[in-house]
C-alpha cells in the first residue's frame, strides 16, 4: 500500500504540475475518442497500450471483457454502453481481450473456480465460446491453441453481442476487436470478412 501512497504523491508533485492545463479541461468535460472494452487484468493498461493522454478513452472493464446482451441483469456494463454512445457520442468501440486471460482459462477448466460462485456465474456469459473450442474441428489443438482459439472467439462475440444494444445500432460507430499479446507487445485486430485476427500495424 505504501507503493500505492508514494505513487500519489509523486503524480501530485511532479506529473500533475506538468498536466494542469490538460486536467484545467477536462475539469469543465469529457471527450473521449473511444469505448475501449477490456479485461480487468492487471497487466492491461489501454492508455499505455495505445498511449492515450487523459480523457481520450472511456473505459469498461471487467474479467474477460464481456459484454453481455442487453436484458442480461448486467447494468453497469449496459449503463457504460449507453452512456459512452448516446451522451458522450464515442465513435469507435474496442473490444480488447488478451493472452494468458484468466477468465478464458477458467471457461475452458470451470473445476478450478467452482468453490466461487459469482465468478462461475459471470463465465455463464461466455458459454457459447466454451461450445465453440469444444467443436470436432479443434480437438488436435492443444491447450495453449485452444486458450488463443478461446481469447480470440471470444471477442468476437462479444461484438456480436454489442450489435444487439438498441445505443450501437442507431450510433454511427464503428465496432473494432483486438486481442493484445502481453509477453511482445503485438496487438492484432479482427478482420470480419476474413475471419481472423492480423496485425494492427
Amino acid at each position: 500500500m505504501n507503493r500505492i501512497i508514494d505513487g500519489v504523491r509523486l503524480f501530485q508533485q511532479s506529473v500533475f504540475p506538468e498536466l494542469m492545463d490538460l486536467f484545467g479541461g477536462l475539469a469543465r468535460g469529457q471527450h473521449p475518442r473511444a469505448l475501449f472494452i477490456t479485461c480487468s487484468d492487471s497487466r492491461v493498461v489501454p492508455d499505455l497500450i495505445t498511449q492515450s493522454e487523459p480523457g481520450e478513452l472511456f473505459v469498461l472493464r471487467n474479467p474477460g471483457n464481456f459484454v453481455p446482451p442487453p436484458g442480461s441483469r448486467c447494468e453497469g456494463v449496459e449503463a457504460t454502453v449507453e452512456y459512452a454512445l448516446s451522451i458522450l457520442k464515442v465513435e469507435h468501440v474496442i473490444v480488447c481481450g488478451h493472452s494468458d486471460c484468466g477468465a478464458m482459462k477458467a471457461l475452458l477448466d470451470p473445476q478450478d473456480v467452482s468453490d466461487y460462485p459469482i465468478l462461475t456465474a459471470w463465465l455463464r456469459h461466455a458459454t457459447d465460446v466454451r461450445r465453440f473450442v469444444e467443436q470436432e474441428s479443434h480437438r488436435h489443438a492443444d491447450p495453449h491453441q485452444l486458450l488463443s482459439i478461446a481469447i480470440e472467439q471470444n471477442v468476437v462475440r462479444q461484438l456480436d453481442n454489442l450489435r444487439t444494444y438498441p445505443c450501437v445500432a442507431s450510433a454511427a460507430v464503428q465496432l473494432h476487436g483486438w486481442v493484445y499479446d502481453i509477453e511482445t507487445g503485438e496487438v492484432f485486430a479482427y478482420r470480419p470478412g476474413e475471419e481472423r485476427f492480423v496485425p494492427l500495424t
